[in-house]
């Protein structure tokens, strides 16, 4: 029957030669635009705090960060991890995109890494310009801070594992958000909430089956990430009902706490000569028939 040790698959004799291929980097790099650090530290360099948002725990909050302006998200009270989305304040089509930011830059991010937007746009949404968690790295159970590779709590896995009914995961709480700000039902809102950059949380990959876990989060009260908008931004931020995630998410049972979204108006000439993020140039024929193709066969 089915499971039974009978259906075991025997390794072929070359296994471990196959194990032993040597593994290669899916998505070179080197021809991204490099981090400029000169620039991002003059556009640092004597900005001014504009407005101040406060996100409830257990809820989310929407917020606009003009292009070239720069946001931080800030731990105020306890640990506490925040459920990020990103969009083009005028084309929600244009979102941030989880999978190719992970894969150009890491399942963690940090100072200089940015957070990409979706095909067929494919540009820089915003740039990493600081980071208080940068010194955390990876620890012995191989987990890091930022990650880019869990989803966002929603309420359709919490009732499909079994927690019932519940209306203030992350993926409601973002509904709402994009809803209030947008005037329109959260059914409406809904289809452009999207996989998340998951701020303050501590995660990694178990060594046995790979799972994806989550541990306490190292954040404290001045702990911030910090980022460039390299673009007009609407942002949605929900502090996880989760906490610090050291336990559980998705119900009322952790401690929350509040986390700040504070916006940045950078010095006058600290831009000069910058220019906003430009989307893909791909013509999006896609070897239609209309050009010849000039890539490999």
């Amino acid at each position: 029957m089915p499971g039974s040790a009978e259906d075991a698959i025997s390794a072929p004799a070359d296994a471990d030669a196959r194990r032993r291929a040597r593994p290669t980097v899916a998505y070179p790099v080197e021809n991204l635009p490099p981090y400029d650090a000169a620039f991002y530290a003059r556009a640092r360099a004597g900005m001014t705090r504009v407005s101040e948002l406060v996100v409830p725990p257990r809820d989310a909050r929407a917020f606009v960060v003009p292009t070239g302006h720069i946001f931080r998200i800030v731990c105020v009270e306890g640990p506490q991890v925040g459920d990020l989305n990103l969009w083009n304040r005028y084309d929600l089509s244009e979102r941030f995109f989880s999978g190719k930011t992970r894969a150009l830059h890491a399942t963690h991010v940090s100072t200089g890494d940015r957070l990409w937007s979706t095909l067929p746009y494919l540009r820089p949404m915003a740039t990493i310009t600081h980071d208080t968690l940068a010194w955390y790295g990876f620890d012995e159970d191989g987990a890091g801070v930022h990650d880019v590779i869990g989803t966002r709590c929603d309420p359709y896995t919490n009732l499909l594992l079994g927690g019932g009914i519940y209306h203030h995961c992350c993926h409601s709480n973002l509904s709402r958000a994009l809803a209030d700000r947008r005037g329109i039902a959260p059914r409406q809102a809904e289809p452009h909430i999207h996989d998340v950059l998951n701020v303050f949380m501590c995660t990694g990959f178990t060594r046995d089956r790979h799972r994806y876990f989550m541990k306490a989060s190292p954040a404290r009260p001045g702990d911030f990430i910090e980022f460039f908008a390299e673009m007009e931004l609407l942002g949605a931020l929900s502090a996880c009902p989760g906490g610090d995630c050291s336990a559980t998410h998705s119900s009322d049972a952790a401690a929350c706490h509040p986390l700040h979204v504070e916006i940045y108006r950078p010095a006058d000439d600290a831009l000069a000569g910058w220019q906003p993020s430009a989307a893909s140039a791909y013509p999006r024929t896609h070897a239609d028939g209309q050009e010849q193709a000039t890539g490999p066969d």
